[in-house]
Order: C-alpha cells, then sequence, then structure tokens
C-alpha cells in the first residue's frame, strides 16, 4: 500500500499533464510489462482514463473554451491548467456521485449538472485554487472567473443546446427556433449578461466561427436587420468575425512572394472570402454602417492584393521557364525555351507557389470581384506553358537539345505549372507527349514495325 501511494503521489500530477492521446500510448505501453510496479502504474493509468471519460461528460459543453480557437478569433478562453484543478475540486464535493456517471441515461445528465453546480461553487469559494494569480494578469483572472463561474452556472442549458446546434445552423422551423430563444430567455434570467455566456459556449463549439451569425439572427429575431443586431448585446460577436477580416487583410498584404509561405495567404483570402459572403448574405450589410464600411474596405484591399499576385504570377513563371533567343534564317531571331536553364530552385519554387494560389481562388476571388482577372491570368498561362512544352518537347525529339533529359524536366514543370491553375486536360496532353519524347528509339522502331 505504502509503494501504491509513493507511485500514485509521483505520477498524479505528470498524468495529469499527459493529453488524451499520450495516456492512451502509455496504456499500451504498461500493459506488455511485467512486475508489480508495472501493475500499479496500470491501475493509476486506468483511474485517470475514468477520470478523463467523467470529467469529459460532465464538464463537455465548456471544454473547447480551455484551448485557444484554431482560426484565432477573440472568444471566451480559460487558462488550460485551470481545468485539472477545476474538476478535482468539483469532483471532491461529491464523491459518491461520480460512479454513477458510468452509467447511460438521463439520470446521469442531471448528476453531471449538479456537479457542475458544485463546480461554479467551487470557483466563487476556492478562487486561488482554481484559478492561481500565476496563470494570467489579474484583470484578466478577474473576468476570466467570473466568466468561468457563469458558464458553469449556465452549463445545463448549454449542454441541451448543443445537442440542437446543427438544426439551428440549417433551416430550423418556427418550434426549434422557439427553443433556442426559451434557452436564450432561460440564461438571461439565470446570470447577468446569459445570453452571450451561453452563446459564448456555442461558439466554442463552431469550427466555422461564421457560423454564429446563423444562431445570433434566429436568437435575437434579426435576420436581415443589421441595426438591430449592431444595437444589442450581441454585436460583439459580428465585431471579433470583422476584426478577423482585417487581421487577415493585413497579412495577406504583407505577404512577399518567394520569401513567405504561401499556404496561409490561401488559407487567409479563403477564410475572408466565407466571412463577407456570410456577413452579407445574413445581416444584408448597409455600405454606410461601420460593419458595411469595414467590409467593404476588406473586399476591396483583398481583391488590389490579389490581382497584383495574379499579374506577378506570370512574370514569374517567365523567370521559372525562361526563353532566350534563337537564331533563324537571314539573320533574324525568335525567342525559344531556354532547355538549358535549371528546372528546380528559388525561381521554380516561387512560380509554383504563386500559381498554387491562383488555383487555390478560384472560389473567393468571385467573392472579391476578381474571378475575371483570374480566368483571363489562367487562359494567358494554360497557351504559355502548352506553348512552351511544344517547342521544348520539339527540339528534344528534332535531337537539337544537347542536354535533353534537362529540357524534358523543365516540360514536366510546365506540366505541373498546368495542374496548379486547374489546366488538368492540358497538363496531361503535355504529359503524354514527354512519355513518348522519353521512350527509347528502339521501342519506337518496334511499334512502327509492328504496325
Amino acid at each position: 500500500m505504502a509503494e501504491q501511494a509513493s507511485i500514485n503521489r509521483i505520477m498524479a500530477p505528470l498524468l495529469e499533464r499527459c493529453a488524451d492521446s499520450m495516456l492512451k500510448q502509455l496504456q499500451k505501453a504498461v500493459s506488455g510489462m511485467k512486475g508489480e510496479r508495472a501493475r500499479q502504474l496500470e491501475i493509476l493509468l486506468d483511474e485517470e482514463v475514468v477520470d478523463r471519460g467523467r470529467r469529459a461528460l460532465v464538464l463537455g459543453p465548456i471544454l473547447p473554451m480551455f484551448r485557444p480557437r484554431p482560426d484565432a478569433v477573440e472568444g471566451v478562453v480559460f487558462p488550460a491548467g485551470v481545468l485539472p484543478r477545476l474538476w478535482k475540486l468539483a469532483s471532491a464535493r461529491e464523491p459518491a456521485l461520480l460512479p454513477r456517471l458510468d452509467r447511460d441515461g438521463p439520470q446521469t445528465i442531471r448528476i453531471a449538472d449538479r456537479i457542475c453546480l458544485a463546480a461554479a461553487a467551487v470557483v466563487r469559494d476556492q478562487p486561488d485554487a482554481v484559478w492561481p494569480e500565476s496563470f494570467s494578469t489579474p484583470a484578466d483572472r478577474t473576468r476570466g472567473l467570473a466568466n468561468l463561474a457563469a458558464s458553469l452556472d449556465l452549463i445545463h442549458l448549454a449542454r441541451k443546446g448543443l445537442s440542437s446546434l446543427d438544426t439551428w445552423l440549417k433551416r430550423p422551423d418556427g418550434d426549434q427556433i422557439a427553443e433556442l430563444r426559451l434557452m436564450i430567455r432561460d440564461s438571461a434570467e439565470i446570470v447577468t449578461d446569459g445570453a452571450q455566456q451561453v452563446l459564448e459556449i456555442l461558439f466554442s463549439h463552431l469550427v466555422d466561427a461564421v457560423l454564429i451569425l446563423r444562431i445570433l439572427t434566429q436568437a435575437s429575431g434579426s435576420a436581415g436587420r443589421e441595426s438591430f443586431l449592431s444595437a444589442s448585446e450581441l454585436a460583439g460577436f459580428v465585431d471579433r468575425l470583422i476584426a478577423g477580416v482585417i487581421g487577415r487583410v493585413e497579412r495577406v498584404g504583407a505577404f512577399k512572394s518567394g520569401a513567405d509561405p504561401i499556404e496561409p495567404v490561401i488559407e487567409d483570402v479563403a477564410w475572408c472570402s466565407v466571412v463577407l459572403a456570410e456577413l452579407e448574405a445574413t445581416l444584408q450589410l448597409q455600405p454606410d454602417s461601420p460593419w458595411g464600411r469595414s467590409a467593404l474596405q476588406a473586399r476591396v484591399a483583398i481583391s488590389k492584393r490579389l490581382c497584383a499576385l495574379l499579374r506577378t504570377s506570370e512574370k514569374l513563371v517567365d523567370a521559372a521557364l525562361p526563353l532566350a533567343k534563337v537564331q533563324i534564317a537571314g539573320g533574324m531571331s525568335r525567342k525559344a525555351p531556354d532547355l538549358a536553364a535549371p528546372f528546380d530552385g528559388p525561381d521554380v519554387d516561387a512560380a509554383r507557389d504563386l500559381l498554387r494560389l491562383v488555383g487555390a481562388v478560384r472560389g473567393p476571388a468571385g467573392v472579391f470581384g476578381c474571378e475575371s482577372e483570374r480566368k483571363q491570368v489562367v487562359e494567358i498561362l494554360s497557351q504559355k506553358l502548352s506553348r512552351y512544352a511544344e517547342e521544348a518537347i520539339g527540339s528534344v525529339n528534332a535531337g537539337e537539345i544537347d542536354n535533353p533529359r534537362n529540357a524534358l524536366e523543365l516540360v514536366r514543370v510546365a506540366a505541373d505549372f498546368l495542374v496548379l491553375i486547374d489546366e488538368d486536360e492540358a497538363a496531361r496532353t503535355v504529359r503524354r507527349r514527354v512519355a513518348v519524347a522519353t521512350r527509347p528509339k528502339a521501342d519506337a522502331g518496334n511499334a512502327r514495325a509492328v504496325a
């Protein structure tokens, strides 16, 4: 017993810090070990897994609030270290009820809600034990403790609301909208700013932050009425979405081709297009309103930046697949593919990145009013790349190239570029011609003999 207690004392704090995935890996590793200590550790791991399951059941509605939103949109977030402290203190107040959480049924939910009320009391009675001062600034801690206690007071309403969340996001009927508004009203009667608090819980479960607009308009009855929502206590959600758009516009504007990765730019442009389209469709923004002006400025800024990047893509393709002057009859010259150029390196990488953007913004470009420019660039590039490939392969087949391998690698790069701008059929044509050009001459001769 003394040895088991010693193991518990040493391992318990370590296991608290383990992610669920790591905990499962430890369980699997220990299960294959032999010896009494391994069995004791296995028991401790099993107990921790059971405890985590109970915690997830009881505090499930607010668990996403213990980590920042992946889209970086502002939300109510509690320090991760508060969660195990809160659960340990709250579960200790109702130890006899914990085993009953392992059963299924409505009684289990009632027990979970009862433990949440105990957790709310713990937050108010033992704030230092739940949220040490070292976890955040004094102002954030004071505000956070109040939000945490309120969230726990409302968790029973949020738990029920989460089961209807998908319905509210689609096309709820009159009864379903009434259910949402009843939840909002009941929340306001339980806690000051209860409507805001319960919506924060729902918001934390939305992977796409912009979907909160659908909940807001249904909850407030303000569908298509921007002026009503902007004057309500729920306006903060829209402000956060606008702030998220502005931040992403700044990042897109700061992008430097060839120096910065392109994936964040693609993600930012796509995110802004979804948010701005949803704002317009849900709230019918007025051009002269603060939200309307911010949305318009964002659209214009991204449109200008996209158009500039689209034009730059043509120049980068020219740098990656350069042309050189060649002499023709009569002392004249023309430009032809420089098939001695390198088929990899910074120029090729920069062009590949920007062409990835050209293909990826096919949908968002329409939101920002520059889809016609994008289509024009795609058409120009498709013709340019196809012509480059045709001339290069012709030179290879004519035996005019000292290094045919390098030339064909450049043609493969041209095919890759075509794929990036969604010109798949043109790319397949180029690749088929490359395959024929690289076929050994003997094979070609045999093929003709068979024919």
